[in-house]
């Protein structure tokens, strides 16, 4: 019999350290007894899948079951002439894991260095950093149906992934507690290294040809330098997505601002950088009660100490508000809110 606790605080399960309590929560760490669970009805909505808390914003007390993930696990799947696949439970810390790859042998997850959170929620969220989307070396997932108790699994296509976005977070969202992913990592290995930064600092560190682990030094070392750590100051990361606009809207915008940092997409619309036009409408290093955006990167969040869900979504509603009166460009959060 699984026996659920009762009013758990999540404040340490949170990155942004924001209260609130579970009504109910259980530690998820089998899956045959996960899949017994669900399948006599014990888990019935409303329910949260909880992974490592670095994508939410927490509005108060949760009254829903907490299911919060703690599956383990790594592991070689197959070894075949043009790629490797390996594998890692949903409850696996992501950064450890990509790291984990790299000391195998295996490049291609380098670029995703350092992002926080789980692998089980890092499908839900497709991340991405410095070039590379996870759905560029993913090969499916394993995920439990929490209706029903079913094991299912999702190729690259049933996860219908997007610029930070999946069926996850759409249709599926809440349906499924993923358990394990699997990832294509090719033999042949060319480092993504097109990002100005990234250039930058291989060159000022005399890096011309960079490993797959000197990549991920350099992106681990960029990280730290612009984005805080949720250890010593509550933050979910990057708050706001990027936002892609129509080529019409950008040039509009590129005619008055030609600095604006702007990259082309393969359907011909244009990515914008959130951060620099937070930064425009003189945001970085402001505050609005608790909640400040960053003094080092405006599209960064931070809790100086106290602040409530409440005080989150204010200060992200005048952030998108001030983008949206100067920009005409509409601001979307990347974090949920629960």
């Amino acid at each position: 019999m699984t026996e659920f606790d009762a009013q758990v605080p999540l404040d340490d399960s949170n990155t942004f350290g924001l209260p609130g309590r579970a009504r109910s929560y259980w530690r998820v760490d089998d899956v045959d007894t996960l899949v017994a669970a669900a399948a006599d009805g014990r888990l019935r909505a409303p329910r949260l899948v909880l992974g490592g808390g670095s994508n939410i914003v927490l509005r108060g007390d949760v009254d829903a079951l907490v299911l919060h993930v703690a599956l383990k696990g790594r592991a070689l799947v197959e070894e075949a002439a043009d790629d490797v696949r390996v594998a890692a439970a949903g409850g696996e810390n992501w950064h450890d894991f990509v790291r984990w790859t790299l000391d195998m042998g295996w490049p291609g997850l380098e670029n995703l260095s350092l992002i926080p959170g789980t692998v089980g929620a890092a499908p839900v969220q497709n991340i991405g950093a410095y070039g590379l989307e996870l759905c560029e070396r993913f090969d499916h997932l394993d995920a439990v149906d929490l209706d029903t108790g079913a094991k299912v699994r999702f190729d690259a296509s049933a996860c219908a992934f997007g610029y930070r976005d999946s069926v996850f977070k759409r249709a599926a969202a809440g349906r499924y507690l993923i358990t394990r992913v699997v990832f294509r990592l090719p033999r042949v290995w060319q480092p993504v290294q097109g990002y100005a930064d990234v250039r930058r600092w291989l060159d000022e560190h005399g890096v011309g040809a960079p490993t797959a682990h000197q990549l991920s030094d350099a992106i681990i070392a960029i990280r730290r330098a612009k984005l805080p750590d949720p250890a010593v100051i509550g933050n979910a990361g990057s708050f706001f997505k990027n936002p892609v606009v129509s080529a019409e809207q950008a040039g509009a915008l590129l005619a008055v601002h030609p600095e604006a940092p702007h990259y082309p997409q393969a359907d011909g619309r244009i990515k914008l950088a959130a951060g620099w036009l937070i930064d425009q409408c003189g945001w970085k290093g402001r505050a609005l009660g608790p909640v400040a955006c960053h003094d080092r990167q405006a599209l960064v969040l931070v809790n100086r100490g106290g602040a409530t869900g409440a005080d989150v979504e204010r200060i992200a509603e005048r952030i998108a508000q001030d983008v949206k009166t100067r920009f005409s460009v509409d601001l979307e959060p990347e974090p949920l809110f629960i």
